[in-house]
């Protein structure tokens, strides 16, 4: 007999009743360092004042609206994202996935308003995730996210990860874009070298190309930077952004320049819930934390002792894990054993981890952890290993 809830997810047996900055804990009393923040969403950690006092105080006066009028906390929003960022305009969505959505219709559209429509296919790699709506499936291409649910939206050509000469050859009269996330999260924490970004905005600018940057995952502060590719000097087109920019509220945004927006005029698109006054109202919190350059120094501090603990904990453990890879707060430890086995011992080792392609380990902290927690998540993560090895 079907569940009341779709089982669509395998679930870990634990369930948390209250967050605390970098702890959750359960009904019977247990805390657990969470070393996941909700894949990458609680930026801030659990509870965090600031987004309480935010929330709060919005909700008392105004949850929704619709946009069919002005929001002042969507534009209040809106000027941050714009002012911190390469971006002359934005758009507001509920998720990652609904952005990846917008991204793809913005540059078809772009290339259909310049009297080119024949310029559709978007240029995306393996390894990718870039949600679980028909695009998003469809522009990542793998067998597993794709199986048995065609027929599939056309217009996506799949390269390899890393592969810039196929990438040439792969580019014709119809190609409209090149999508890639700068640090692949799903696909086993895989970062895009500096120099393999410059080199695609290069290509992007030489064949006339718009480069969408999908940072849902590793942006707003994650790597040490508000935004991962900054790190490589470059600015795309279009980005697509989610988790963290709400802390915990379900809120996601397209952030685009005014030319690859100009297609998207009155009508074309739009949201019931997207920028609503309840979730502009948390990521202007958020906003105010994560794009403090002290606050972005400190979490690059931070990663840096974290990182130089993982290599300690590789060195210990071989049998268990090959290597630390990542950047900034979105690191991963790629296992030699099975990387369930792994997050499933550190279940009982109260602590919180997340799988990913590739046998890998996420870590992915909330960006507030402290030194404290960093010890204390190695030590859980020794006592993890020698477990795994054990058994």
């Amino acid at each position: 007999m079907i569940p009341s809830v779709l089982p669509t997810y395998n679930r870990a047996p634990l369930e948390f009743v209250k967050g605390e900055g970098a702890w959750l804990t359960t009904a019977d009393g247990r805390r657990f360092l969470d070393l996941g923040s909700g894949i990458a969403v609680n930026a801030l950690g659990h509870a965090h004042p600031a987004l309480v006092e935010a929330l709060t105080s919005q909700a008392q006066n105004l949850w929704h609206v619709s946009n069919l009028y002005h929001i002042p906390q969507q534009q209040a929003l809106a000027d941050k994202l714009v002012e911190h960022t390469f971006a002359d305009t934005v758009f507001f969505t509920n998720s990652g996935t609904e952005a990846c959505e917008l991204a793809v219709k913005m540059a078809r559209k772009y290339f259909y308003d310049k009297g080119q429509p024949e310029r559709v296919e978007i240029i995306t790699f393996d390894g990718s995730f870039h949600g679980r709506s028909s695009a998003g499936i469809a522009a990542a291409g793998s067998e597993k996210m794709t199986k048995g649910f065609g027929p599939l939206l056309p217009g996506f050509v799949h390269l390899t990860f890393g592969d810039l000469d196929g990438l040439t050859d792969a580019i014709t009269g119809t190609t409209a874009a090149i999508m890639i996330e700068p640090v692949q999260g799903e696909g086993g924490i895989r970062p895009v070298p500096d120099a393999e970004l410059k080199a695609l905005r290069q290509i992007c600018d030489e064949h006339g190309l718009l480069l969408i940057l999908d940072e849902v995952q590793c942006g707003v502060g994650r790597t040490g930077k508000l935004f991962a590719h900054e790190w490589a000097g470059i600015t795309p087109d279009i980005m697509m952004v989610a988790k963290g920019i709400g802390g915990g509220f379900p809120l996601g945004a397209v952030l685009a320049t005014e030319g690859a927006a100009s297609g998207m005029t009155a009508g074309t698109h739009g949201s019931t819930y997207g920028g609503n006054p309840l979730g502009c109202a948390v990521g202007c919190a958020v906003m105010d934390h994560v794009a403090d350059p002290d606050f972005l120094a400190d979490v690059n501090r931070k990663a840096g002792l974290l990182r130089q603990k993982l290599e300690g904990l590789v060195g210990n453990h071989p049998e268990v894990f090959e290597e630390v890879r990542g950047a900034g707060l979105m690191l991963g430890l790629k296992c030699k054993a099975v990387n369930s086995d792994v997050v499933s011992a550190g279940y009982e080792n109260e602590l919180i981890t997340v799988p990913a392609a590739d046998n890998v380990i996420r870590l992915l902290p909330p960006l507030t952890l402290t030194d404290e927690d960093i010890a204390e998540a190695v030590s859980r993560l020794e006592k993890t290993a020698a477990q795994v090895t054990a058994a």
